[in-house]
């Protein structure tokens, strides 16, 4: 289950217009129509968009009133920041042991 949240969450985070949309929600929550008035696309594609973002759970959409609001939900973010650290710190120990070895081989 955790790798198809991840999956979800890194397929959101592949487009911008829904990172941009992150952004904003970092800042606070909003309407949907507030949340499409920077993107020059309908509010259909707008919803489509947020229909992603909320199935990665890394939004919550609730009605108030006759306004939908969406607020950042950042625990799948934080997930794959997780995900990310591991490999993050492979690569590091890697490059460690690379420029021990150009090191070692420079003395030479």
């Amino acid at each position: 289950m955790q790798t198809e949240q991840l999956n979800n969450t890194f397929a959101a985070l592949a487009d911008p217009t829904r990172r941009a949309i992150l952004e904003r929600l970092a800042q606070g929550g909003t309407t949907v129509g507030e949340l499409s008035k920077p993107f020059n696309m309908s509010m259909a594609a707008v919803s489509k968009h947020l229909k992603v973002l909320e199935k990665a759970q890394l939004i919550s959409r609730e009605k108030d009133a006759q306004w939908r609001r969406c607020q950042l939900q950042p625990e799948a973010l934080k997930a794959a920041n997780d995900w990310i650290t591991q490999y993050q710190r492979f690569w590091e120990g890697q490059f460690d042991a690379l420029a021990k070895y150009l090191e070692h081989n420079k003395a030479k």
